[in-house]
């Protein structure tokens, strides 16, 4: 596994070449999802690198755990600053309502 299958960035780590946050992978992984589901959700990733993430987590775990937490407060701060509109969920419920389901 090379540092080279995760990036650094201004946001946090990521799956390299990918716009996939390695915090997304590690938080399925860490609630019991298996590498084949996590791939299952994520179709422009490769099993190899849903695997290099892990493993890239489990050799850098204070670094990832510290850039998972400072995007979390950064996106609980975004939230805050811009909080949905009251009425937002009766208007997607509305709509869930009225649209037909595919089958």
């Amino acid at each position: 596994m090379s540092r080279e299958s995760i990036e650094r960035r201004e946001t946090g780590f990521y799956i390299a070449g990918s716009r996939v946050p390695l915090d997304r992978i590690i938080w399925e992984y860490r609630n019991g999802e298996d590498p084949e589901t996590i791939r299952s959700h994520y179709p422009t990733l490769s099993l190899e690198q849903v695997n290099e993430a892990i493993a890239f987590y489990q050799l850098h775990t204070g670094e990832v755990e510290q850039a998972m937490e400072e995007r979390r407060l950064a996106e609980d701060a975004y939230t805050s600053a811009n909080p949905n509109p009251p009425d937002i969920k009766q208007k997607f419920e509305r709509m869930r309502q009225t649209t037909p389901r595919r089958v």
